[in-house]
């Protein structure tokens, strides 16, 4: 089914919404969560609760594109969940290596608190992403936004892993270089 008729089902109040979500979107938001989470069943309460934000956000938001709308609710509450359950231990899964890595570029001050600022931010590293060849681009989004660990990458570009880490690492340091250069803290 059309995104956009999914959409309408959602803002028509008709539960179908939900049965024609799963159907296109659950294993896409259950990797997502899966790769954050590294437990299955934490990752279907999380793709059941995707399920219930968007029902509850549409009306009033009508998401022009329903796969990202649906991609960044399931990375948010799993984010959550992962917080939630880890809050004092560091658990299976790629999220620890990928703050980890990550640390390196952004700092987890509480500097970047104002929602102006936050954006700000958000918009340079998007400047920064689109000025990276798009094989690049791939990769990093792979890595930071779908939490895919290196062996997925590698053999998505059928590469070696010591080439994606090594990729990923320079893209990291360019990162962190042009936040510097435009004022930020790192």
């Amino acid at each position: 089914m059309e995104d956009e008729k999914i959409v309408q089902l959602y803002w028509d109040r008709n539960e179908s919404a939900i049965t024609e979500t799963s159907n296109k979107y659950g294993s896409y938001c259950t990797s997502i969560a899966r790769n954050i989470l590294g437990d299955f069943e934490d990752a279907q309460e999380c793709v059941n609760d995707t399920y219930l934000n968007a029902w509850n956000s549409m009306p009033p938001h009508r998401p022009n594109m329903l796969r990202t709308f649906l991609g960044k609710i399931t990375r948010n509450l799993s984010f959550n969940k992962y917080k939630h359950s880890h809050a004092d231990k560091r658990g299976g899964g790629e999220t620890p290596a990928v703050l980890d890595e990550l640390s390196e570029c952004v700092s987890g001050k509480e500097n970047v608190e104002q929602e102006i600022e936050y954006q700000e931010l958000v918009r340079t590293i998007d400047a920064f992403l689109d000025s990276l060849p798009l094989e690049k681009r791939k990769m990093f989004v792979c890595r930071y936004w779908y939490n895919d660990s290196i062996s997925e990458i590698a053999k998505q570009f059928r590469m070696k892993e010591n080439a994606v880490s090594m990729t990923l690492r320079r893209i990291r340091s360019k990162l962190r270089q042009y936040l510097v250069d435009r004022g930020y803290d790192v």
